[in-house]
């Protein structure tokens, strides 16, 4: 299997040069050169997750370097749970979030570290750092997963005092191999530094710079397992295609169920749901793709003005009718999502993170008649002990703190300042990491 840039369809790469550069030379983000198509009759509906995210990851690594530790990268990236939890007869929430950092980012993040390991382990004359541009729960992620990866060196990029406190505590009580660096900016200025470093040429050859944003191939291949899986399992119980709710930012996630589909799983209709940046909903209206600065929101960790994974979503379905037949997409503002977090407490003591609540209030307030009536799984990015500070006052409440949060809230914080250029990172990087 090859992969191309969105850019530029003749140029391809392995997958392990995909993964390594994270993004293609002239910009592009990297796609798979087809879609294998799945036998759902040749599955064996009782294997565990890890194998079953293996054998269905099989043909993109086929003839790579890395084709013969897939299985091994698997078994050591799956290992926590994936609950479906029924809300009533029409709606599930399938629960992303119980991994190491609690969201759903860790599928993806456990698997590009054990991935970028065995690459490591290849060339060992070679020390990666990846760069990583965070709105909240990808930056705790990646330090999580790196940690203690001598043969990488990690920089986390957040913008400051625009995450929640245990966001943040989770990204910058890590040593070692780990820096994370407070921006004075926005997410989009953090996301600029990384993409601007893919051009620099001390980052290129001195550095030797990859991602682990969603810009990175490494993060939607292992998220769309978790697509392809509970489809697959659905459909074995109810013999119909299940449809999909996804809270949305960077349209990593959303696009990786766009990836499972394309493989022939059982998914019918996939809905988007944003906050308060609706730069995908407005193009669904007009067809115009129009970034802008991100709006601060209670849904953080979405709070994104130019999704880059909006290149491979279009690639994926380039012309304007086919793209609003296959994607539909709702903004829903803060106060919407308070009135949400308030309702699913009062009507089934379920509790939800405010990015949660952004898909909840879209399966309620939305839909039309048509597909209102059939079956949905809204899709769960975070846990909700992460966003107390909006929760709790709407509930009156106190939420239990899972032991893996509540150790790293006693921890130092170790986040460097630095204002939004890319020198200043280099100069903080460069004395971190690359002292003489």
């Amino acid at each position: 299997m090859f992969y191309y840039s969105t850019r530029n369809k003749e140029k391809k790469v392995t997958l392990a040069e995909a993964i390594s550069i994270g993004l293609a030379d002239d910009g592009g983000l990297f796609l798979p050169a087809y879609f294998p198509k799945i036998d759902l009759s040749g599955i064996d509906q009782n294997m565990s997750y890890a194998n079953f995210a293996a054998a269905i990851l099989k043909d993109y690594f086929a003839g790579d370097i890395l084709e013969s530790s897939l299985g091994r990268i698997c078994h050591n990236a799956f290992n926590f749970p994936l609950p479906l939890t029924v809300v009533d007869d029409k709606t599930q929430i399938l629960e992303l979030y119980h991994g190491p950092t609690l969201s759903f980012k860790d599928f993806g993040a456990q698997f590009l570290s054990e991935t970028m390991n065995e690459l490591a382990k290849l060339d060992k004359n070679k020390k990666i750092t990846v760069m990583v541009a965070t709105s909240g729960d990808t930056g705790s992620a990646v330090a999580n997963a790196f940690y203690g990866k001598s043969n990488i060196n990690i920089v986390v990029l957040f913008p400051k005092g625009q995450i929640s406190k245990r966001q943040e505590q989770q990204i910058a009580t890590y040593s070692d191999n780990v820096v994370a660096i407070a921006v004075n900016g926005n997410f989009d200025n953090c996301q600029s530094i990384v993409k601007e470093a893919f051009t620099d040429k001390w980052w290129e050859n001195i550095a030797h710079i990859s991602s682990a944003n969603s810009i990175n191939l490494g993060r939607l291949l292992p998220q769309m397992t978790y697509y392809a899986y509970t489809s697959y399992h659905s459909y074995l119980k109810t013999g119909k295609s299940v449809n999909f709710i996804i809270p949305t930012g960077n349209l990593g996630n959303a696009t990786a169920a766009y990836f499972a589909k394309s493989m022939g799983f059982p998914i019918d209709k996939i809905v988007l749901s944003t906050n308060a940046n609706k730069i995908i909903p407005d193009f669904v209206k007009n067809g115009i793709f129009t970034p802008k600065a991100s709006v601060a929101t209670l849904a953080n960790a979405m709070d994104v003005g130019n999704p880059s994974n909006f290149e491979r979503l279009h690639t994926l379905y380039p012309n304007f009718a086919d793209f609003v037949s296959n994607v539909s997409a709702y903004s829903v503002n803060d106060e919407q999502i308070r009135q949400t977090i308030t309702s699913a407490y009062a009507k089934s003591k379920v509790i939800i993170c405010p990015h949660t609540a952004t898909a909840v209030y879209v399966r309620e307030n939305c839909l039309d008649a048509n597909d209102a009536d059939k079956s949905w799984i809204v899709v769960s990015t975070a846990h909700p002990s992460k966003f107390e500070t909006v929760i709790e006052p709407l509930l009156g409440i106190t939420i239990p703190v899972p032991d893996r949060l509540n150790e790293i809230l006693h921890r130092e914080s170790l986040a460097i300042d630095s204002s939004a250029s890319l020198n200043a990172v280099t100069e903080i990087v460069k004395q971190h990491f690359f002292r003489a």
